[in-house]
């Protein structure tokens, strides 16, 4: 078979074996692995851009023949080449949990991700909460966006930050987030049901990953993201460091190794006197680095 039958797409589903390889200006083509990534311990995974060779199934199966390299590799939700995180919280019902939310935003920073933060349902609030909230994170240095799936505020906004890219989405149970999804899609069709049609096999019903088409080069995964309820895994020196607006001002603390909890001349401190630092980030801060104390502690 010649090279007219090598295609490079995304794999945007996996699930019982195949791999759902969406090519662009071609549509979606099931596909199997070889083993030898399996062997090689490098088996593909949703996200990943991928060469698929057509087997002769009425040209609606192939196989992964070549994995490109990777820009990234989450774990939860296991996912390739993630170029972000959409943090959706709702305004109102329910009230944003800011620890909450500043747990996942330590989380993103760990893995090295830029955020959005997207503050939904704003049709059943006033506007003043809205700009507080955006003021505090927007101040620590996140792309910060009010939206309303119900009334499409903000949408065109959210749709240009994924342009061209693949993020996550995060966030709690009731922000919105399943509506704010279906209003970034538009009329493009990323199912495989007409491939299954084809190839007379029926829609699997396994639990899996799957991303959601919002135009033909940009995708968000649908599924729950950072879900972050605990602090994770570092030292607690380390945390100011996933603190954007903490990050540098150790360099101008009095001690070296500032935690910047009890020590004076301390620059965080000083900054969030000065509302510099807004003092629920801080006190995130504070509650996070002693979480973190505690779990060094149970360790020994």
């Amino acid at each position: 078979m010649g090279e007219q039958h090598l295609f490079c797409g995304r794999i945007i589903k996996a699930t019982a074996g195949f791999y759902y390889v969406s090519v662009p200006e071609r549509g979606i083509y099931q596909c199997r692995a070889k083993g030898a990534f399996r062997k090689a311990g490098h088996s593909p995974l949703v996200g990943d851009i991928v060469d698929i060779r057509l087997t002769a199934t009425q040209d609606v199966e192939g196989n992964v023949e070549r994995i490109h390299p990777r820009s990234s590799v989450l774990s939860r939700p296991s996912v390739a080449n993630v170029d972000g995180v959409l943090v959706v919280f709702a305004l109102k019902d329910p009230v944003p949990n800011l620890l909450h939310l500043d747990r996942i935003l330590v989380s993103i920073e760990q893995e090295d991700l830029p955020a959005v933060i997207c503050f939904n349902k704003s049709d059943i609030t006033d506007d003043e909460p809205a700009k507080e909230l955006a003021a505090i994170y927007a101040g620590a240095g996140y792309t910060v966006l009010v939206t309303s799936a119900k009334t499409h505020e903000g949408v065109d906004e959210v749709r240009q930050r994924l342009a061209g890219k693949l993020f996550t989405v995060a966030g709690p149970s009731g922000a919105g987030k399943s509506s704010l999804i279906n209003c970034l899609q538009n009329d493009i069709v990323m199912e495989t049901g007409e491939v299954s049609k084809k190839i007379g096999r029926g829609k699997q019903t396994t639990r899996h990953i799957e991303l959601v088409a919002v135009d033909r080069n940009s995708y968000i995964v649908d599924t729950p993201g950072f879900g972050a309820v605990s602090v994770p895994d570092m030292k607690p020196l380390s945390l100011a460091a996933c603190f954007p607006e903490m990050a540098g001002a150790e360099e101008k603390c009095r001690f070296r190794g500032c935690a910047h909890i009890d020590e004076p001349d301390c620059e965080v401190k000083r900054l969030t006197e000065e509302g510099r630092i807004a003092a629920s980030r801080y006190e995130s801060y504070r509650i996070l680095y002693q979480e973190l104390l505690d779990k060094g502690k149970r360790k020994y």
